[in-house]
């Protein structure tokens, strides 16, 4: 009796019992940015509305949905909307925020890198910190929260000015902690929006971590405020998109001039003092390492804990690291003991000049 056949395809058959071959499924391929193999320095020079970037597809996407996600677990209506800008900011009044548009692509992230030292929000951790920091901000603005009578008893004064720049106080626990920095202590609106993000936190155990602490109080009167509207719909729908990336017609070369030149400005050394306190002078110590190719070569960890240490954004502790390295140059100043004692020595400094840097500069409020 002859065997039955299986179709494969059209007309074709084989022999029952034959191997088939697996049929290659198609795939929609997004084909790479025109600009994402170009070398560095040609990239410098591509427009950011060139870029033609956008949020579908990517991971800064998945991470929106997830935020998303948190939202309505929380028993929150509100969705806020997000868009590519040049840093992440929520506008007055609007019910959606900015995030940055590198994150949208990781050419990007990697010039980012290379040209700050960091990425903001570029790990999935920090970026999910920052999504509910401006989640917060933009349901502010969405329920008008800030006007009603407990938000001011809990949180303070919101047409507070903003301080050019604030004194945080470690120790105090009357703020939660989110964002680094003692960020919360900064403004009223920033003090609302880190507790806020930590009350939305997915398993966070903010009701043990914080027991005993003033902060939990805040915490607990957010969480009946938000319960008061989190099922109503929002008083303020915007739809605005301020300095949205197909509107800025800068290069790429021209961003990074204008970021770099926010986050320092030209201070002198004042430290010699100190110095002298870590290192010798040449007719001291002649055969030892000289200082600036010691801290040449301990930069890149300094930077980093540094940065880790103080809050402050890396290029500014870079900065500072290379203010100090230049003046051991002048003063041609060697290493003096163990190089552990030095490195601590060369990060207190660093930590000093950072400090000096930062009281100099307009901090970027994410408000």
């Amino acid at each position: 009796m002859a065997r039955r056949k299986r179709r494969l395809g059209g007309t074709a058959t084989v022999p029952y019992g034959a191997r088939v071959p697996k049929r290659r499924r198609r795939t929609s391929r997004t084909r790479p940015p025109w600009w994402a193999e170009l070398p560095t320095e040609e990239l410098l020079d591509v427009r950011l509305s060139d870029l033609e970037l956008r949020l579908e597809g990517t991971s800064m996407q998945r991470r929106v949905d997830r935020l998303h996600d948190e939202l309505r677990r929380a028993g929150l209506v509100f969705r806020p909307y997000v868009y590519l800008s040049t840093d992440w900011f929520t506008p007055e009044g609007s019910s959606g925020f900015a995030v940055p548009f590198y994150l949208a692509h990781n050419r990007l992230v990697r010039l980012e890198h290379a040209q700050m030292f960091e990425a903001e929000g570029s790990s999935h951790d920090w970026c999910m910190k920052l999504l509910r920091h401006e989640a917060a901000h933009a349901f502010d603005n969405a329920y008008r929260l800030h006007r009603r009578a407990d938000w001011r008893r809990t949180f303070g004064n919101y047409s507070a000015p903003y301080r050019s720049a604030y004194r945080a106080r470690p120790l105090s626990k009357h703020f939660v902690q989110h964002l680094g920095a003692f960020y919360a202590q900064s403004h009223p609106a920033e003090d609302y929006a880190e507790t806020f993000a930590v009350w939305l936190t997915p398993q966070a155990k903010w009701q043990k971590d914080y027991e005993g602490w003033p902060a939990l109080k805040k915490l607990q009167q957010l969480g009946r405020m938000l319960h008061d509207v989190g099922d109503l719909a929002p008083l303020v729908k915007s739809n605005d998109r301020p300095e949205s990336l197909p509107k800025q017609t800068i290069t790429l070369r021209e961003y990074y001039r204008r970021k770099k030149a926010t986050y320092v400005d030209k201070e002198p050394w004042r430290f010699d003092r100190e110095l002298r306190l870590v290192f010798d002078g040449a007719g001291v110590s002649p055969r030892r390492e000289a200082a600036a190719a010691f801290l040449q070569r301990e930069r890149v960890s300094l930077r980093a804990k540094v940065s880790s240490l103080t809050g402050q954004y890396r290029y500014l502790v870079d900065h500072a690291i290379d203010t100090m390295l230049q003046r051991c140059r002048e003063l041609d100043l060697r290493l003096r003991g163990a190089r552990d004692r030095a490195r601590l020595g060369a990060a207190v400094l660093t930590t000093m000049a950072a400090l000096a840097l930062a009281r100099r500069q307009t901090p970027r409020f994410r408000r």
